[in-house]
């Protein structure tokens, strides 16, 4: 099997202030997520967050242990968390094991030492995003299905941002010692995210973009909200979001984005909010 593992320095607002467009992508845009048969891992120096993707096609995959993370296995001081963005799959967490959906969310422990990913069908292979955070503690394994998930409807088609937001893993569903997903669905002729925007100092976040329609795009917006900078990004791409940035985005159709994010606490409403007209 398989397996790539990079490191990504944090990056000061200073430091992105000064960046060209090639410099922003090489440090926040994680460009392919998905390769047949591998494990694809970018571990971000903000909060030691690893953002990855796990594609089986006709084979088991195991989620490796890279000599970086100088631990006995992956989950030995860490937590993961997986949404199905592809076919039918089956996870195993030594002695257990769930079928994972599309759409559906599973939420694995620190201390299980052996995880693998199987397609059901190889013809309609699986794509697990993978979320990690550092973990102090054990919490059970669950799986999160879209009926389980909080729900939250916000926005409006007058502002382009009608959206529909899942809940699936944070502490009101699932218990974890810090990480937290979701996934936000925009309605038909809806194309912006995360508006009005927002920063949290205490914690980072990974966006995740899919349901990218083809020939589309989505323009991410980052950046201290008076000094934004953007980037261009497909379908089935991540980028880093520091605590100091804002993190939002608009496409030129409607998409559907997982946030994955770690930091000191579990409110999800922890948010420094950022008005549009003071934005710049």
């Amino acid at each position: 099997m398989k397996y790539t593992f990079e490191s990504r320095w944090a990056v000061s607002p200073a430091e992105a202030k000064a960046m060209d467009t090639a410099a922003l992508r090489n440090n926040f845009l994680l460009p392919r997520l998905f390769e047949a048969n591998q494990v694809s891992l970018t571990l971000s120096h903000f909060d030691r967050y690893i953002t990855g993707g796990a594609h089986p096609v006709g084979e088991t995959l195991t989620l490796p242990n890279p000599p970086e993370l100088k631990a006995d296995f992956f989950l030995q001081r860490r937590e993961l968390g997986i949404i199905n963005v592809g076919g039918p799959a089956k996870i195993t967490a030594d002695a257990e094991s769930w079928d994972l959906d599309f759409k559906e969310a599973l939420y694995i422990g620190q201390g299980a030492r052996e995880v693998t990913f199987t397609s059901a069908d190889a013809a309609n292979p699986a794509k697990l995003y993978l979320n990690s955070a550092p973990a102090h503690r054990n919490y059970p394994n669950k799986k999160v299905t879209r009926h389980e998930a909080e729900v939250v409807e916000l926005g409006s088609a007058a502002t382009a941002n009608h959206r529909v937001i899942n809940k699936l893993l944070v502490n009101s569903v699932v218990e974890t010692c810090q990480l937290q997903m979701g996934m936000t669905e925009l309605k038909t002729g809806s194309v912006w995210n995360t508006m009005p925007a927002h920063t949290h100092d205490r914690r980072m976040e990974v966006y995740f973009y899919f349901e990218v329609p083809e020939g589309q795009a989505v323009c991410h917006f980052m950046g201290e909200p008076q000094e934004t900078r953007h980037i261009w990004m497909h379908n089935e791409q991540a980028v880093i979001s520091p605590n100091w940035s804002v993190h939002s985005g608009s496409g030129t159709s409607n998409y559907t984005f997982i946030w994955g994010m770690a930091g000191e606490n579990l409110d999800y409403g922890d948010m420094d909010h950022c008005a549009i007209t003071e934005l710049r």
